[in-house]
Order: structure tokens, then C-alpha cells, then sequence
């Protein structure tokens, strides 16, 4: 376990947003690049890793659903999209020698393993990292919502979310300079107020199963190596957090 930090088991939730620049789709590969070292930075603390990763980058659900595609068509395709993505994270991953495995929720079994929850456990205890891709494998359920059924299916001890902001802010600090970053907040909390951390179905699955969440900029090289020293990076969320701003 790595010093100071409270946790041996964790799962990384990425968007497909963070691996391209803003505004853009497709994938940008030194980004991919740049997140498998921060991921080989917490493999080096000697931390069993797990990571979900999204699609938004190629496309979205229901962002096709709303120009009048059928739902369940183009949450599939979205669920492809994440495929695309963990085999380029796993591409990196391994050039920086860390040995992986993508599983996928719907079965393609000439690029990746079939989820299975007892494999994917015997991986992290070889210590090899799982890449969990095409979401549950049913249309109508996000990503976020992946994270939060992998983490409590492998036993994960914490969700570290992954974004290219420091945390959770009371409003969009892309468009209110003046957004305010919370240190910590309670689910519940969240809920209310209608924050995007995740979707309401993910933040009552972790609030259910006693999940915390770490919301944290993945993209300043410093805050990964600062939570495994057990400083206080981004936003902490649990069942249990006070109201308070950073």
C-alpha cells in the first residue's frame, strides 16, 4: 500500500473526454500517453488497479439519441466507442510495461476477454491491470454507472474519478469564473444540488454500498504522487463528508 494513502484497491473511471482536447473527438495519443504513466505511477505504489473508461470522445448515446437515432442503437455503438478506447489505453499502458487486460461487457473475443467477475479478480491479484470496457453491456446506463457496479464488484476500496478539472465545484467553472471547489461532500449533498460528478443512478449505487469517491484533475502530474502521500487532492465524497469548500 502506498504511504499515507488509505486505500490498496481502487478503480480509475476516465471519460473518453479526457484523451482529446475539448471541443474535439477522436483520440489524442499523447494524452493517452500521459494518463497510462499517471496509471503507472499508482501500479508502482503497489496498488491493484481497475479502470472504466468511456466513449464520449467518439460518440455519445444519447447526445445520437437526441438528433433521432433509436436509444438502445446508439448506446451500443457508444459501448463500442469504449472499446476503442481501452485498447488504446491498453496500448500504452503496456509500452510503459504494465501488464493488462481489457474486458469488455459484450463478448468480442478476437481483441478482448468476456467480463467475468472471478477473472478479473485473479487478475489484480497477479497484479496485472483490467480494463473494463463496453459499459454494462445494456443500453440506458452510463459509464459512471459501470464504475460504480465494477468497483463494488471487484471490492474496490474507492472510485477515483478522473477529469481535467480539479474536483467537484459548486457550478461549471469553464463558464463561472467564480465556481467554488468543494474539499469534500457528502452523496447526498450532491444529489440535491444537482451536481455533475455523476449520474444520480452511479452516486445511489456508491451512497448504497459505502463507496467513496475522489474527483481529481488526472492531467497535474502532482496529484496522483500527492494522494498517495495522503494529501488532499480534489473533491472526497462519502456518505459521511461534511459540507466543505477547499
Amino acid at each position: 500500500m502506498a504511504s499515507g494513502f488509505p486505500y490498496d484497491r481502487i478503480l480509475l473511471k476516465l471519460s473518453g473526454e479526457a484523451i482529446t482536447e475539448r471541443g474535439q473527438t477522436g483520440i489524442d495519443y499523447k494524452r493517452v500517453a500521459a494518463i497510462a504513466d499517471q496509471i503507472r505511477l499508482v501500479h508502482e505504489a503497489g496498488l491493484r488497479i481497475a479502470v472504466v473508461i468511456g466513449g464520449g470522445n467518439i460518440l455519445r448515446g444519447q447526445q445520437a439519441a437526441e438528433h433521432g437515432m433509436e436509444r438502445a442503437t446508439a448506446d451500443y455503438m457508444g459501448m463500442l466507442a469504449t472499446v476503442i478506447n481501452a485498447l488504446a489505453l491498453q496500448e500504452a499502458c503496456e509500452k510503459l510495461g504494465m501488464v493488462t487486460r481489457v474486458q469488455t461487457a459484450i463478448e468480442m473475443h478476437n481483441i478482448a476477454e468476456s467480463y467475468i467477475r472471478r477473472r478479473a479478480l485473479r487478475h489484480l491479484e497477479k497484479n496485472r491491470i483490467v480494463i473494463f470496457a463496453a459499459g454494462t453491456g445494456n443500453p440506458y446506463f452510463t459509464t459512471d454507472t459501470t464504475a460504480a457496479l465494477r468497483a463494488v464488484e471487484i471490492g474496490s476500496q474507492v472510485i477515483l474519478k478522473a477529469t481535467k478539472v480539479d474536483g467537484v465545484f459548486d457550478s461549471d467553472p469553464v463558464n463561472n469564473p467564480d465556481a467554488r471547489l468543494f474539499q469534500q461532500i457528502s452523496y447526498m449533498e450532491a444529489i440535491q444540488r444537482g451536481l455533475r460528478v455523476m449520474d444520480t443512478t452511479a452516486l445511489t449505487l456508491c451512497m448504497e454500498n459505502d463507496m467513496p469517491i475522489i474527483v481529481f484533475d488526472i492531467f497535474k502530474a502532482e496529484n496522483l504522487r500527492s494522494l498517495m502521500a495522503g494529501g488532499q487532492i480534489g473533491t472526497f465524497i462519502s456518505t459521511n463528508s461534511e459540507l466543505i469548500y477547499a
